[in-house]
């Protein structure tokens, strides 16, 4: 508990900073916008709304196939010039989307620019330097850096509504883009930065350097890619269900004040899946955590089948999908430094990443063309349930934590 408490009192500016980062950066902010602008873009340039929404698609992938590469240039040149400079360059992109003319090919050019700047804004980068500032409390500091997004779910929208009711919808982007310009981006440059070697907990540094194993040992670990599609199926599962929720919700004779109530319950659901997760990782091996977190969501998929559920049903399955997706945002971060440690740790995050930022953009259209071909969800969610249980088990076979040597970063 000492040691617990000790991490605590060196780290808790690095976690603010990072967690205000994660808030203001790439990971939430264009999700927790593109609903309020979809009305008005249709309105004034009659482009479809699957169009409109093509625009973060793009960017999701694009950024979430550097992933890999973002992370590699954080360990090799330090993780603090990585995240702040790319947090600039979001925040300066994303008030651009207000200038472009009317045309589709443009929304569809600057969300790619954004993904192209934009992915070391996001944990790939805030988590490395937690991951070093924390051991023994590891799993509950990471939980709590990943309550940046819950915080911008909170928060965004209320304030895109606002600017656009004032400003319209050009006018939102520079306004949201103040986020990471006023607050997350001064709070990083005064606090967020890696541990020096004497200051970061010992159990991670040996001999000088950082314990960890080379990205290319990595790739060739059958734990590793367990762990890709082990995410890759999660985030095809969730996906789609947290974007057609409401229309979920709608099937089952809900109002849509209801469904308001629900989504904000679900945004309750994802900050406490991160910090109860992240509280148990600490004391328990990480696949035992997640086999009953991912597995009782099937159970929820499977409720929300039909058009019949009971109402409290629906807000419990709503719920626990929302929980479960919490819990995986935690776990990526988490397994990437205990199986294969820190020294390479951003580009093999990143490589963990690219599967959840991949297929988590995939799965709303699965989720769409099953809606638009049957009619219903029902066919979807049925898969999805047997997609959470997947996940689940498949980490069961990772086996004990490793015991990893030092090596120099970025090897």
């Amino acid at each position: 508990m000492n040691q617990g408490r000790s991490e605590f009192s060196a780290g808790w500016k690095v976690l603010t900073a990072g967690m205000l980062g994660v808030m203001c950066g790439a990971s939430p902010l264009p999700f927790n916008t593109i609903g309020f602008v979809l009305g008005p873009l249709h309105e004034e340039f009659g482009w479809s709304f699957a169009s409109i929404s093509a625009g973060v698609t793009i960017f999701g992938i694009t950024a979430a196939l550097l992933a890999p590469v973002i992370g590699g240039l954080a360990d090799r040149y330090g993780v603090r010039r990585i995240a702040l400079g790319s947090l600039l360059l979001f925040a300066l992109g994303f008030a651009a989307i207000g200038l472009i003319p009317g045309s589709l090919y443009a929304w569809f050019g600057i969300w790619f620019l954004i993904g192209l700047v934009s992915m070391g804004s996001t944990p790939v980068t805030w988590s490395r330097a937690i991951n070093m500032w924390f051991y023994h409390r590891r799993g509950l500091a990471l939980g709590l850096l990943l309550v940046g997004t819950s915080l911008a779910a909170l928060i965004v929208p209320k304030v895109a509504v606002w600017a656009i009711g004032n400003w319209g919808w050009r006018g939102m982007y520079p306004v949201i883009a103040l986020f990471p310009l006023l607050l997350a981006l001064p709070v990083g440059l005064a606090w967020f930065r890696e541990p020096r070697l004497e200051e970061a907990p010992p159990e991670l540094t040996a001999g000088g350097g950082l314990i960890g194993v080379s990205f290319g040992e990595a790739a060739r670990d059958r734990r590793f890619w367990t762990i890709w599609l082990s995410i890759a199926l999660v985030a095809l599962a969730y996906g789609g269900a947290h974007i057609h929720m409401p229309e979920i919700i709608k099937q089952h004779g809900l109002t849509s004040a209801q469904g308001a109530g629900i989504m904000g319950m679900i945004g309750i659901a994802l900050l406490s899946g991160r910090i109860i997760t992240g509280w148990l990782l600490d004391r328990i091996w990480a696949p035992y955590v997640c086999l009953p977190i991912l597995s009782i969501p099937a159970l929820a998929c499977y409720g929300l089948m039909g058009n019949t559920t009971p109402e409290t049903m629906v807000w419990a399955s709503a719920f626990l999908l929302g929980f479960a997706a919490g819990a995986e945002s935690d776990l990526i971060a988490y397994l990437a430094s205990r199986y294969f440690g820190m020294a390479n740790y951003g580009r093999i995050y990143g490589m963990l990443y690219m599967p959840f930022g991949v297929f988590s953009a995939i799965s709303p259209v699965l989720y769409g063309y099953i809606r638009d071909t049957t009619g219903s969800y029902d066919q979807m969610l049925m898969v999805a349930s047997g997609l959470f249980v997947a996940g689940a088990l498949l980490l069961l076979t990772l086996g004990r934590y490793p015991v990893l040597s030092a090596r120099p970063a970025a090897a």
